[in-house]
């Protein structure tokens, strides 16, 4: 719950609570405390149940968890029924890079060349050829 809280904001905490309450009410504040967290969760539990019940037995797997958007996708991504992990493993991230930046640099690379010849892309910019007294286009809008 408190993972992110480290040994100097915890000190730093306490000695905030002894301050607000003073000593001879903090350990009444602390139990008061530790009470409501403890009927907020017996609270949320019979919510659960509650809502397993209604659902039916056909939703007797039903996680709440699931319900959160990186947990369902994680979930999803890691079942193999979709043969996620084959195309995963069959990408290769740097080679696709590495023809990328081939082609912007217009180079030709070993499996462009040893694949099918001839067909590059030239993705270089090439400035356009204006006349003399050709005035550049200018746009309203953009000033």
């Amino acid at each position: 719950m408190f993972n992110d809280i480290g040994p100097l904001e915890l000190v730093a905490l306490v000695v905030l609570a002894v301050l607000v309450f003073g000593p001879d009410k903090l350990p009444k504040m602390i139990q008061d405390v530790t009470r409501t967290i403890r009927k907020i969760r017996e609270f949320s539990e019979t919510a659960k149940a509650d809502i397993r019940e209604e659902l039916g037995p056909e939703f007797k797997d039903f996680e709440f968890e699931d319900l959160n958007p990186k947990t369902f996708l994680r979930k999803q991504l890691d079942n193999d029924e979709l043969g996620l992990k084959e195309i995963r493993n069959g990408f290769d991230l740097k080679k696709e890079m590495a023809e990328v930046t081939d082609a912007v640099h217009n180079r030709e690379s070993e499996s462009a060349s040893s694949g099918s010849a001839g067909s590059t892309v030239d993705m270089t910019k090439k400035p356009e050829k204006s006349g003399p007294e050709e005035r550049p286009p200018f746009d309203a809008d953009a000033t």
